[in-house]
């Protein structure tokens, strides 16, 4: 399982540990990944993805999985969260 947020696209970053006497050795910044179930109005169903705690944020400001999916840009989400979207925006234009 990758260390990957499905709606931003966010994942690890790389840096340094820096001590006091300026000794540098590799780290990861993981982010702050989530397994949470948002629910689409317009489908009626529920989703369990894995997001980032920002990520899940930005889906509350925007006014939910709908709204989010809209403005979403194709190339951050996964495959899983593509599918959604084109099922989101099917039904949405049948309605």
């Amino acid at each position: 399982m990758s260390r990957r947020c499905e709606l931003t696209g966010k994942g690890p970053m790389s840096g340094n540990n820096v001590s006091h006497a300026k000794n540098r050795t590799k780290r990861r910044f993981l982010p702050n990944l989530n397994e949470q179930t948002l629910h689409s109005d317009v489908l009626d169903r529920s989703f369990k993805l894995r997001i980032s705690a920002a990520a899940l944020r930005t889906v509350d400001h925007r006014g939910g999985l709908d709204a989010f999916m809209a403005k979403a840009k194709d190339e951050e989400l996964s495959t899983a969260a593509l599918k959604i979207k084109k099922d989101i925006t099917k039904a949405q234009a049948a309605a």
